[in-house]
């Protein structure tokens, strides 16, 4: 018995390893699952529109022997294997940036292992900053290169321009995808109507979805998400038995063009023709970008069994059927035998076209509500204007919807499809708006790997030119179809860049200004415990963007009104280029001078994935806060005076644990056993705040008149001060700087929103105070 019990004892453990690893598999296979609804659909529509992109030219004659034919499939077949699978999947999934992914996640991540980012008070310090894991290879190189990036101003501006670059031409696939997607869904009507009556349908009905798909956003994906999954796993079924069928009925030869051979000698016969037909066939690839982009919402490995396992397979066959089907039909005068319709069995084509509108409309959905992502990212890094941020799910915080921007793409996306007209102006657009993104994402993804990975620069050079190659080629046949609609994302991308730099240039030009002209801490101290004016009951928040100093804006206010506040907190709110910040390091809370004074200072950090409580919770997490900050004895380290020059305080993470926030008049009597010790404090909403004391804790009579007076000042009411900024070009300033000043960054300030935190402070509570900042 007792060797039956040990043995039973020591098999415990490795019955509780499978267990997990089951349950971990299953996780895993879930969202497998979920993620083919919400990566997958751009990528998986694609069939709909590469083969008649890529013969939409007059150059490729097609000849008997199917070499072009297979050279096409050649290409498409090892395209969308090394960009796809080998980059995307393999590689560039395993830079995640605190489980984020994207563009911008990718430049953050840089910055914060090198510190090169321009962006105000973004260091990513202390919050999420993990150390490179990796071997310490070729650590001069990686030395000399980091020097490199932290020395020079200029590589920090062209780093961040690119990364915005990337950012722009996203957007601008979030107009084109959708106009291309759907368009090539509803052109089956051509094999499906009588002949001709399909071009007084065709636009009206593309419109009319994508005006459907736009109005619908406010709901969120939440709402129709369950749906997504099933109907591209069908749709991918659909393609793939298509595909196996023309194989088998049409041509079972197909397969022998999954040789490189035939790149090459496709290549050599149609020559120039060849060269500019690569711009249709790189379009197999669209979406590969979203398995990054949408990195947040899922895992890595989740992404990758999805890819391999189903959405690769189901491609590879859907490529290979069509191409079987046109190597039997060798007339190219007719845009009919290129299309994907032409080769589904005509018994099939109705239900066909209808499971490839309503894939279409899922990988619309993927690409916009990415788009919606990556705009907050940079409003939250101060590289785009302040927009209106919903949040649609009250479980997954990527889920959000922007109205301004929701109604720009659609109106945009209206434009180029009524433009237009075809599928081949609209997929030359969105070629050239895919490839450049993939070009940032290989040059940011080669400093990652030597900066952050810590390898040898040999292995990130032989990366970068690799896929670069394969990418400027793409590239280059994308960039000659200028007149043909490529210069679509062009003029998007630019007119994007204008307003991301012209509203950063002014972001830190305020900053500047602000961090210039802040007021001595000496000064102030000099005044006396009552600051020369009249203290107030009542706590007052000042909002600044300095993390040490006075705001300027504190003096102009006491100036013209000598009365504040008994309690002081200067409120520092900073997004930190990093996806998350945990609770417990949120709040950083420091003294300004000695206790009498009752001068505090408050940074708190969101990440730009973070969810900005509202108000009433904001408040509570704030007094606790610094009532814990007052009780735990940090305080007693902070009474050293600030410098004019550099801060001498020190700051305090403090964690939101104790004390406790009790609402509606509930008392619960588990969360604090010792209730000998609690103070209430009841307010006007009819909340109640308990700072809850150890019951052993050696508190001092200072330390608890201390925090008497912050209860008495909270139930006294809170005040909100906001500054509200003019900004000017200063005499003598350059006429460019004028311009870019005083017309096209007060056209932003004046017609976007305030920051995040202002929109959810009560009015009633809120003081706005007025300043000209001249720059």
């Amino acid at each position: 018995m007792d060797l039956e019990a040990a043995h039973g004892a020591a098999a415990a453990p490795g019955k509780q390893r499978r267990r997990r690893a089951r349950e971990s598999w299953g996780a895993s296979l879930l969202l497998a699952y979920q993620s083919l609804g919400v990566v997958y659909g751009d990528v998986a529509t694609s069939p709909l529109y590469v083969y008649k992109s890529a013969f939409a030219g007059d150059d490729i004659q097609h000849s008997a022997g199917n070499e072009e034919i297979y050279g096409v499939l050649s290409f498409v077949f090892w395209t969308l294997t090394l960009i796809s699978l080998v980059k995307y999947v393999l590689i560039v999934l395993r830079a995640d940036d605190g489980g984020e992914g994207g563009t911008f996640a990718l430049y953050s991540l840089i910055c914060r292992h090198v510190r090169a980012g321009l962006l105000p008070g973004g260091g990513g310090g202390g919050a999420g900053d993990e150390l490179a894991v990796g071997g310490r290879r070729d650590a001069r190189a990686m030395s000399r290169l980091r020097a490199m990036l932290e020395r020079y101003r200029v590589l920090q501006r062209l780093l961040l321009l690119f990364a915005l670059l990337g950012t722009c031409m996203v957007i601008g696939d979030g107009v084109l995808t959708p106009a291309v997607s759907v368009y090539s869904a509803v052109s089956g009507l051509e094999l499906s109507m009588e002949h001709e009556h399909h071009k007084y349908v065709q636009l009206p009905v593309t419109c009319a979805i994508l005006i459907g798909l736009f109005a619908l956003q406010h709901y969120g994906t939440h709402r129709v998400g369950f749906i997504f999954a099933p109907i591209v796993c069908v749709w991918l079924l659909c393609i793939s038995a298509i595909g196996v069928y023309n194989i088998v009925h049409w041509n079972h030869h197909v397969y022998r063009a999954l040789s490189p051979y035939y790149m090459y000698q496709f290549l050599k016969k149609t020559q120039t023709g060849g060269w500019m037909s690569l711009g249709g066939i790189l379009l197999c690839v669209t979406g590969s970008e979203a398995m990054y982009a949408d990195l947040g919402h899922f895992s890595q490995s989740s992404i990758k069994i999805a890819f391999m396992s189903v959405v690769y397979p189901a491609l590879v066959l859907a490529y290979m059927g069509q191409a079987a089907y046109i190597s039997q039909h060798h007339s190219f005068e007719n845009a009919y035998h290129i299309g994907f319709y032409v080769s589904v069995p005509e018994k099939l084509r109705w239900p066909v076209l209808v499971i490839a509108i309503l894939a279409a409309v899922v990988g619309s959905q993927a690409v916009i509500t990415g788009t919606f992502s990556i705009i907050k990212q940079c409003s939250s890094l101060s590289c785009f204007p302040g927009v209106k941020i919903v949040h649609t799910s009250s479980t997954v915080h990527g889920q959000i919807y922007i109205p301004e921007i929701n109604w720009i793409l659609m109106i945009l996306c209206l434009a180029v499809t009524l433009g237009f007209r075809n599928t081949k102006h609209l997929a030359n657009a969105q070629g050239l708006a895919v490839i450049t993104v993939m070009l940032v994402t290989t040059c940011l993804m080669s400093l990652v790997i030597v900066l952050c990975w810590n390898k040898s620069i040999f292995l990130a050079l032989g990366f970068l030119i690799f896929f670069g190659t394969i990418e400027v080629l793409y590239f280059s046949a994308s960039l000659v179809k200028f007149h043909e609609g490529a210069w679509v994302p062009i003029t998007l991308s630019f007119i994007f860049m204008i307003v991301m730099c012209v509203w950063h240039y002014g972001t830190i030009k305020k900053y500047e200004f602000d961090f210039q002209n802040k007021v001595s801490v000496n000064w102030l101290l000099n005044l006396g415990p009552s600051l020369g004016i009249v203290r107030v009951r009542g706590i007052g928040l000042i909002h600044t963007e300095l993390v040490s100093g006075i705001p300027a804006i504190f003096s102009h206010f006491v100036t013209n009104l000598p009365a504040f506040h008994q309690v002081l907190v200067f409120l520092c709110v900073k997004s930190v280029p990093v996806p998350h910040v945990q609770p417990e390091e949120r709040f950083l809370v420091g003294r300004i001078g000695p206790k009498e004074y009752r001068l505090y200072r408050v940074i708190v950090r969101y990440g730009y994935r973070d969810v900005q409580k509202d108000d009433i919770e904001f408040e509570k997490d704030l007094v606790s806060s610094i009532a814990e900050f007052i009780r735990s004895g940090d305080s007693h380290h902070n009474g050293v005076l600030e410098d004019t020059d550099k801060s001498c305080e020190k700051l305090s993470s403090i964690s939101n644990g104790i004390p406790l926030w009790m609402e509606d008049g509930e008392v619960d009597a588990s969360a604090s056993p010792h209730k000998e010790t609690d103070t209430q404090i009841i307010s006007p909403n009819r909340k109640k705040a308990r700072f809850v004391l150890p019951k052993n804790a050696q508190v001092d009579s200072e330390v608890r008149r201390e925090l008497q007076e912050l209860m008495d000042a909270r139930e006294a009411g809170m005040s909100f001060i906001l500054g509200h900024s003019y900004m000017k070009a200063k005499s003598g300033s350059s006429f460019i700087k004028r311009i870019v000043i005083n017309f096209f960054y007060e056209f932003l300030r004046r017609n976007s929103r305030g920051p995040s935190y202002a929109a959810t402070i009560p009015h009633a509570s809120t003081l706005e105070v007025g300043m000209v900042y001249q720059v």
